[in-house]
Order: C-alpha cells, then structure tokens, then sequence
C-alpha cells in the first residue's frame, strides 16, 4: 500500500492550493482522509471521502471553502482548497481507512486511529 501525497506551497492569504494523494495497493471498499497538523497542535481532521458511493466529510473549520473528491481512474484523491487563510498553514497528511466495513469507522473520520496507512505529508503555507 502506498500513498504519495503532493500539492503543498506558499500562497497568500485569499488564494487556492490543489493537494493530490495518489494510492495504491487496495481497491473497492475504503476511504481516503486528509488531515493536517500544525506547528505544536494535534493532528486534525481536514476532509475524507469514501470509495463507495462517494461520501464526503469536512470539518467545519473548512467547510464552504474546502472540496474533495477522486478521480477513479487515476486512484488520485484531490483535495482543492479555496480562500485559504494563514491558519490553514500546516503539513497536510492523506491517510487511507481500509478495515471492513468502511462504512462503520467513517463515522469517525477525523478520528487518525481508525486509519490503517499514512502517505508523507506536504507543507501548506499560507502568508498574510
């Protein structure tokens, strides 16, 4: 199982990022989590969408301004993210939730322990 996550950088206040976390090593039945985790915070929950019938879920810190979705073909999660502001500078982590059924622990999406595979993480700074 691999996720390669990528997509990270410095943009002002006001701008727009697109992450990409590319997956492979497990098919049908998962979900794909973004998370992100700031200089002397906890690891939080930023979005996850499920494989199956393409539920998504956001934090309310993100949501309006936060979009993810998948491109199937390509088993590549995006997540685009709008109207950035500085506190959304953080490394941004995808992390992929494969023990069955999906559909029970993605109740706790923003949960990391119910995730079972971590990509590296991208910086995401934004600046003033």
């Amino acid at each position: 199982v691999q996720l390669q996550a990528s997509g990270g950088g410095l943009v002002q206040a006001g701008g727009s990022l697109r992450l990409s976390c590319a997956h492979s090593g497990f098919t049908l039945d998962y979900a794909i989590g973004w998370f992100r985790q700031a200089p002397g915070k906890e690891r939080e929950g930023v979005s996850c969408i499920s494989s199956s019938g393409g539920s998504t879920y956001y934090a309310d810190s993100v949501k309006g301004r936060f979009t993810i979705s998948e491109d199937n073909a390509k088993n590549t999660v995006y997540l685009q993210m709008n109207s950035l502001e500085p506190e959304d500078t953080a490394i941004y982590y995808c992390a992929a939730l494969t023990r069955k059924p999906v559909a029970e622990s993605t109740g706790a999406w923003y949960d990391p322990e119910v995730y079972d595979f971590w990509g590296q993480g991208t910086l995401v700074t934004v600046s003033s």
